[in-house]
């Protein structure tokens, strides 16, 4: 199996913090351009705060990657802007084939996505041709074209239960940590690919241990995509909006987070009186890629949105024809899937009502 060495990413630079008076001018000027061009913001929890603010005061939309690409997709706006990283404008891409989808910076990656390149997944996949193929949904286009299904966090755990109970053998790419949290719930043992999300890898077991001892009442959120020894000390584990919900409907007030700190934002703001602190990201004179942020993802700025609107076409993202049909395949199974475990309520419960996605 390929194995990425994502220690050679080269790591971004995130640019020079604005003043308050230049987020609040941006914001009054971007809010008035936004609808003068009939477009609208749709931004990842993970952006910055003055890019959420900007979603919310224009009318946008704030959220994970795939209920950023619906909500843009359901929106009469001829013009959507994504704040966030490349394959979620792929994604938006996809279910929007007839709009302009347009990224700040088209450079913002994800460790995810450099960690499963599609040429080399390709060659993994048709060496287990009789295998399922379960991508998460932080992947490329390519590679979710070569997928039969698309996950995301919130129901990753579900779908694989659900092709395990029907006796499918699993390929599952490309968080390796994701992958090891969903084969202990599941039960399901699959081929793993063995990327990871720099953000998430860096929460250290030993140092939350620590962090816990000082603040002994806060409960421990967690994101499925930390490593092992991180999320056995949690106390919730779940995708980014379902530590945001949780965050709201657990007794504690005070809550150590590990998941990137963008997510404080739209946190604080539906629960004002909790108390947040950083979960850690290394021990003693430890160094971090990341530090609890995506690098990437500061890469989207009001400026560049404000010249991503002057030149759309230097900024529009788009996936071929090919791609887009072949990808939209395993997208739609998930979009199924979701809606058929609303309706029936489990996943057994499917399966006993013969609902075969």
């Amino acid at each position: 199996m390929f194995i990425p060495d994502l220690s050679k990413i080269a790591i971004p630079k995130g640019p020079a913090p604005l003043t308050q008076m230049q987020i609040d001018e941006y914001i009054a000027s971007l809010t008035k351009k936004l609808h003068d061009k009939n477009a609208v913001l749709i931004a990842h929890y993970y952006t910055n705060p003055e890019i959420q603010k900007l979603a919310q005061a224009s009318g946008g939309f704030i959220g994970d990657s795939l209920e950023m690409a619906r909500w843009g997709r359901d929106n009469s706006a001829k013009t959507v802007i994504v704040a966030g990283v490349r394959f979620m404008g792929e994604t938006a891409a996809i279910l929007s084939p007839e709009k302009n989808i347009i990224m700040p910076e088209l450079t913002a990656e994800c460790s995810l996505d450099l960690g499963c390149p599609h040429e080399e997944f390709a060659k993994f996949c048709k060496e287990h041709k009789e295998y399922a193929v379960v991508v998460y949904a932080n992947t490329s286009a390519k590679v979710k074209a070569l997928a039969d299904y698309v996950v995301t966090s919130s129901i990753a755990l579900e779908m694989v239960e659900y092709l395990h109970l029907l006796g499918k053998k699993i390929i599952w790419a490309p968080d390796r940590h994701l992958g090891s949290y969903i084969e202990e719930h599941t039960g399901a043992k699959m081929l793993r690919w063995q990327a990871h999300c720099i953000v998430h890898d860096e929460f250290k077991a030993n140092a939350l241990a620590e962090l816990k001892e000082q603040h002994p009442d806060a409960a421990i959120m967690v994101h499925p995509e930390s490593p092992e020894a991180v999320t056995k000390m949690a106390d919730f584990v779940g995708s980014t909006s379902q530590i945001l919900h949780a965050v709201g409907d657990m007794p504690n007030k005070k809550f150590i987070i590990a998941t990137d700190t963008g997510i404080f934002y739209k946190i604080l703001q539906a629960y004002p009186d909790r108390e947040l602190i950083p979960a850690p990201t290394g021990g003693a004179g430890a160094t971090c890629q990341s530090c609890a942020h995506c690098p990437w993802m500061r890469l989207n700025t009001l400026p560049l949105i404000d010249k991503a609107l002057d030149n759309l076409a230097d900024h529009r993202i788009t996936v071929d024809v090919e791609t887009r049909e072949r990808a939209l395949v395993s997208l739609n199974r998930l979009l199924d899937f979701s809606a058929n475990l609303k309706k029936y309520g489990s996943v057994e419960a499917m399966i006993n009502a013969r609902v075969f996605i």
